[in-house]
This record gives C-alpha cells, sequence and structure tokens, in this order.
C-alpha cells in the first residue's frame, strides 16, 4: 500500500477530463477489502502542494452514480494518507439563487438513495456502531472553501441541502416540487453515502457543487439538454483554475500551523 501520497484529495465527477487536460498526473493502482475503487489515484500537485485526484465515475465516466463502489472509494483515499477531501459535485438547481453556473458548498443533505453499500460498520461481531451525522459535512473545510472564494471574489453560495437521488435517470418535475417542499436547493447524484462513509472513518469532507442545469420543472417546460450541462461545466473548470491553486495553499499552510 502507498502511504502518505497526500494530505488532500479531490473526488472528481463528470469534471475529470478538464483535470486530466491541465495537470501533470502519476496514476497509482490500489486494491481495498471491497475491491477496486472508480480509478486509479492520480497525484498531481496545485501549488507544489501534491494533491489525490479520484475519478467518481471511472476515467472513462462509464460508472453510473447507483453503481459506484463509494466503499473502495474512501477505503482507498484513508489509506494512502489523505485527510481531507473536496467532493466535486454537479447538480441541478432548485432554489432561485442556485443558477446554472453558480458554485455552492451545502451544509446539509436530505438521501434519497436506496440499495447502496451504506457503511463500514456491517461486521455483526463488532455489535452495533453509530456515527453523529446531525452536520454531514467537515465545517472548516467548508469555510476554508469559502473564505478562499471571498479572497477572489469567486461568487459562492455559502450554504444548501443537497438532495441526493437514486439515479441514473434526472428526476420528474412532480419529484422536484417534493424535493423542495422538504427543503433541497440543489439535486445531485452521489452525495450519498460518500459523506457518511468518510464520517466513520473520520475524514474532513467537504462538497463543492456546481450547478449545471435547471432541476426538472424549474425552468418551465424546457427540456434538460446534456450539450447544455457540458458546456456549463467546462466553464465551471476553466474558473476553478486559480480557485485551487490558493484553496491548498491555504490548507496546507493550516495543517502547519496546527502541528506548531
Amino acid at each position: 500500500m502507498f502511504k502518505n501520497l497526500a494530505k488532500f484529495a479531490i473526488i472528481v465527477g463528470s469534471a475529470y477530463e478538464f483535470f486530466v487536460n491541465q495537470q501533470s498526473i502519476i496514476p497509482y493502482q490500489v486494491e481495498t477489502p471491497y475491491g477496486s475503487p472508480s480509478s486509479p489515484l492520480m497525484v498531481t500537485k496545485f501549488a507544489h502542494i501534491p494533491v489525490v485526484l479520484l475519478a467518481r465515475h471511472a476515467q472513462q465516466n462509464n460508472i453510473l452514480p447507483h453503481q459506484i463502489n463509494y466503499k473502495a472509494n474512501l477505503w482507498a483515499l484513508k489509506q494512502v494518507g489523505v485527510e481531507q477531501i473536496i467532493a466535486l459535485a454537479t447538480v441541478g438547481g432548485i432554489r432561485e439563487d442556485m443558477f446554472p453556473g453558480q458554485f455552492s458548498v451545502p451544509d446539509q443533505i436530505i438521501d434519497y438513495t436506496y440499495g447502496r453499500h451504506i457503511s463500514f460498520f456491517e461486521d455483526q461481531t463488532q455489535g452495533v456502531r453509530h456515527i453523529d451525522f446531525t452536520y454531514p459535512y467537515c465545517e472548516s473545510l467548508r469555510q476554508m472553501l469559502l473564505q478562499t472564494a471571498q479572497l477572489q471574489n469567486f461568487a459562492m453560495v455559502s450554504e444548501g441541502v443537497y438532495g441526493a437521488t437514486q439515479g441514473p435517470r434526472l428526476e420528474t418535475a412532480a419529484e422536484i416540487r417534493r424535493m423542495q417542499q422538504e427543503g433541497c436547493t440543489m439535486v445531485g447524484m452521489t452525495g450519498m453515502p460518500e459523506a457518511s462513509l468518510a464520517k466513520e472513518f473520520e475524514l474532513c469532507y467537504a462538497c463543492l457543487a456546481l450547478v449545471v442545469n435547471w432541476a426538472a420543472g424549474k425552468a418551465g417546460n424546457q427540456i434538460i439538454s446534456m450539450p447544455a450541462i457540458h458546456h456549463c461545466l467546462e466553464n465551471g473548470m476553466k474558473q476553478l483554475v486559480p480557485f485551487w491553486l490558493e484553496l491548498f495553499k491555504g490548507l496546507e499552510t493550516a495543517v502547519e500551523s496546527r502541528k506548531e
């Protein structure tokens, strides 16, 4: 097993290709007790700071949200020394301020998924175990994302409720209306059990969400367009290039300060 590859990781969804095109990457193939992760762990550098990239949907972008091996992904990151994880997610916007092109750092989750392998605590010989999931995201990492955005005059919504749906289909307009009534401000398919598994491993995990489309029914009768989603994603990833450099410099400084 590769030890201490990096303290920081980005779990990348559909945006993986934009990282590959812009970064020098060294791949590491890691096996876990739960099978293979979605992709090799790829180490790159931002501002000379090593960061692990993991392609959530595989490098070929062909693993569907409900088929992702979330347990293998989180186990692999934990075992190579990762302590803090930024989960990059593309979402549909539900609330008015969650329009296409907007970034957000959600602070809550509502889980609508089912049938996924949701816990490392499945060994009955260890007894019943629970985690406190009142606040699903790591607040210190959330604040670092928001502070970096403020320093760069980068527009970012400071809170939100991520509604995690099963996929791979998109939602109906009626489902989105129900989710809005229940408090969701955005909708995605990969937020769970990724967040709860990170919590079980005591990893500092936060989500950086990019709205790439209005959720079903939020733009009148307009049909959701995959080319339009990809165009929005591409523009968003270009905006993040300087953001990553500033963010990881700040995170490294914070980690070193805690050691003193």
